[in-house]
């Protein structure tokens, strides 16, 4: 079944990612891009097809440039449901940060997305926050330089085509944050349970282990500039309370009877 791979992989106990079921066929086509921090940071790039999300892992992230190729590495089908995905991942697979970093609608350029991607061909347009116009994924057989060994149908490429979309900016610096709550890994990781993250996290060596501690130290400020925020509000709010003069009738003594 489209889903199996999917739910073999994870306990829907410990994550809080979505169960899904396959969705029924919709006019519009959705995608999304979700950027995970994990063991290693990339882009996870989804289309909706047949009910679930067809999915490539992105390791660079997508590029405008329609010289750059960017290496895209055919994962198992996600639910539909997971579309809307962001949040902390605590432990197993694809244990770490996912940011909802772009959603949309994407509209195949041919009548039959099945031989296209059976072909290995599959153009389409986007139509997203920050990503438009049209590209193509094509299938590298893994060949492609940092394709894994014996990749076989897994290794494509994400490529942009030239069009009023196209441009030398790299989308991924300069929008890096949520198109879901306008955050980044440390608002996400601050919505949670951050100090978990010193003793239980994905990466603890080189430069994702080094992102992952300056995102905790973040998230840790954060959630403690929060929380001393809310005990302030709190405080005050009690204050106002007292200060009232409903609060104060209450005080006064009642006047004393004479002798």
């Amino acid at each position: 079944m489209a889903l199996d791979e999917y739910k073999r992989k994870r306990n829907f106990a410990k994550t809080p990612e979505p169960e899904g079921v396959v969705a029924p066929k919709r006019e519009k086509r959705f995608f999304c891009v979700q950027k995970h921090l994990a063991s290693h940071l990339h882009y996870d790039f989804r289309l909706e097809h047949n009910g679930v999300l067809l999915s490539w892992a992105v390791p660079k992230g997508p590029s405008l440039d329609p010289k750059t190729k960017r290496l895209a590495m055919m994962t198992e089908d996600h639910p539909v449901a997971y579309g809307d995905f962001e949040g902390v991942i605590p432990e197993g697979y694809g244990a770490g940060i996912v940011m909802l970093w772009d959603v949309g609608t994407w509209t195949p350029q041919t009548d039959d997305v099945d031989a296209a991607l059976k072909k290995g061909d599959l153009k389409f347009t986007l139509d997203g926050y920050k990503l438009k116009g049209s590209w193509v994924l094509v299938r590298t057989g893994g060949r492609f330089p940092g394709a894994r060994s014996g990749g076989g149908d897994r290794s494509w490429l994400l490529i942009k085509h030239r069009d009023d979309w196209a441009g030398e900016l790299d989308i991924t610096e300069f929008a890096p944050k949520s198109v879901k709550s306008s955050g980044d890994f440390e608002d996400i990781l601050a919505a949670d349970n951050p100090a978990i993250w010193h003793t239980n996290r994905p990466a603890k060596g080189g430069d994702t282990g080094a992102m992952f501690n300056e995102i905790i130290e973040k998230a840790a400020r954060l959630k403690a500039s929060r929380s001393s925020g809310a005990e302030k509000a709190s405080r005050a709010s009690s204050t106002k309370a007292a200060d009232t003069p409903a609060a104060s009738k209450k005080k006064k003594t009642a006047p004393r009877r004479k002798k």
